[in-house]
């Protein structure tokens, strides 16, 4: 099969295919599916915990399937694990305040997670070390205040992750260390906090590094109970390569038009197909037909519906919306299945469906996807003493990974959801390859050289990243129009 789309501002490589390669056809994509069909296709939206019987692979919103020492797919001993880096989303939270409806009812309580926020000097003006003293927020409204704060009612950030989305972020941690210490006898028994072997990485939304200091529990319980500190990299916010947010304008102008706010024919056709759902939910909702934000894509209306079912609240109602008396209009299970199932088509068509999404992807992407290589090339040159990177970022993050991969079926990005490059070693050679893991299985890649990434020669793989972003990011910059 021949790609049906390059990037036209890169050059081929010599021996590297950089076309764009469509994804598999499946429901996700296929609109009539989406706009005529029923339920969810057995993915879950409604419990971090699987139903009895039904398998660990299956697509979970609220806590997607990562790896673990159960399904753990071990290589043959000819291979020596070298490096191993992991990004996955942070687990579940609120939702986003912009993505609540205008009157919420129902109240959201975090009395049960402490948020801290505290510095501390290295060094002290004063003869003594001055230390702090740890503290943490307490979010209350005023009586005095006559502003209502946007979200639900309650002693919630918006967004926030959650006391079960913290219990994730510790499996999950447990479950990596279980598989990479315990299985693999790969992972050190402990770190410190200058530890060089391991290293982890938050964006600059807390979110994630409050996921990141309960995946740490996870991992080294006793670093929890010593209440050691240990070192969170960021990068400053204006060129956060993970998150990601540098500068990329043409990237943004791109997705700008096939995708969010567009005219693109494929897009307003899911919209218009679409728009009788939007009509009903408006009215239980209170949210403004007029409301462009609400009504340019399914973003926020999925956001605020799965972030209630994964805590196990109900769907919203309205005591306001046209009804017989002394009845109550609520949204039901099958508006919410189908609001799940235009999630999925959006995703699906934003970062792989659309012949753009290679090259919006690689833009805004190509930074931290460069870097990944370069992370590759130091451990195997010896220039590195680190073995393991964690990552903690956002389903944008995610879905512009799998889109640089050109995953074979797309999805939204769940909680928890996770990707994780390994690079081996074979024999006295030393020869190297890499295999990807997509929640917890080895990923499949539409591009014909790439295929199912499973012990993958290295150099293919970096010879693809090279061709992409240049060694460096170098090709970035023109890429975004920024250099």
């Amino acid at each position: 099969m021949e790609p049906r789309r390059g990037l036209k501002t890169l050059k081929q490589g010599k021996d590297s295919d950089l076309g764009w390669y469509p994804p598999n056809a499946s429901w996700i994509n296929n609109l009539s599916d989406i706009i005529n069909g029923t339920g969810v296709h057995g993915f879950i939206f409604n419990s971090s915990e699987l139903p009895n019987g039904i398998p660990y692979r299956t697509y979970n919103w609220c806590n997607m399937p990562h790896v673990r020492q159960s399904e753990y797919p071990v290589a043959s001993s000819e291979y020596e694990l070298e490096y191993v880096e992991v990004i996955h989303r942070h687990h579940k939270r609120t939702p986003y305040a912009s993505n609540t409806f205008p009157n919420e009812s129902f109240t959201w309580d975090c009395s049960d997670t402490h948020l801290f926020t505290y510095s501390e000097p290295l060094e002290s003006l004063e003869t003594t070390l001055r230390s702090s003293v740890p503290t943490y927020w307490d979010i209350f409204t005023s009586p005095s205040n006559p502003f209502t704060p946007a979200g639900f009612p309650g002693t919630c950030l918006f967004p926030q992750i959650t006391n079960p989305g913290l219990e994730d972020s510790y499996n999950h941690g447990a479950n990596l260390y279980s598989v990479y210490h315990d299985l693999l006898s790969f992972l050190p028994d402990t770190v410190n906090e200058s530890d060089e072997r391991v290293k982890f990485r938050v964006t600059n939304n807390p979110i994630t590094s409050q996921v990141a200091s309960m995946i740490i529990a996870g991992m080294y319980p006793s670093l929890a109970s010593a209440s050691t500190p240990i070192t969170l990299m960021i990068q400053p916010p204006s060129v956060d390569s993970l998150e990601p947010s540098y500068s990329c304008p043409r990237a943004a102008e791109l997705y700008a038009n096939y995708a969010v706010g567009s005219q693109d024919p494929q897009w307003t056709a899911h919209l218009k197909a679409s728009a009788p759902l939007f009509a009903a939910l408006d009215t239980i909702s209170g949210v403004s037909r007029s409301d462009v934000g609400w009504h340019r894509s399914w973003d926020h209306c999925f956001d605020n519906l799965s972030a209630r079912q994964c805590h196990g609240m109900p769907l919203p109602c309205s005591s306001s919306s046209p009804k017989p008396q002394n009845t109550t209009r609520c949204i039901t299970q099958t508006q919410a299945d189908a609001v799940y199932r235009l999630g999925q088509y959006e995703y699906s068509f934003i970062h792989r469906d659309s012949k753009d999404s290679l090259r919006a992807a690689v833009a805004s992407f190509g930074v931290w996807i460069a870097e990944l290589a370069q992370n590759i090339r130091d451990q195997v040159s010896g220039n590195s003493g680190i073995i393991f990177r964690h990552n903690v970022a956002h389903d944008g993050s995610m879905a512009r990974l799998l889109a640089v991969l050109q995953v074979e079926t797309m999805v939204w990005p769940g909680m928890g959801s996770e990707v994780v490059f390994e690079v081996f070693k074979k024999g006295k050679g030393g020869k190297r390859y890499l295999r990807v893991l997509w929640g917890g299985r080895v990923l499949r890649s539409s591009v014909p050289e790439l295929g199912s990434i499973d012990m993958l020669d290295l150099d293919v793989f970096l010879g693809y990243v090279d061709g992409l972003v240049g060694k460096g990011a170098s090709k970035i910059p023109e890429l975004c129009g920024v250099s």
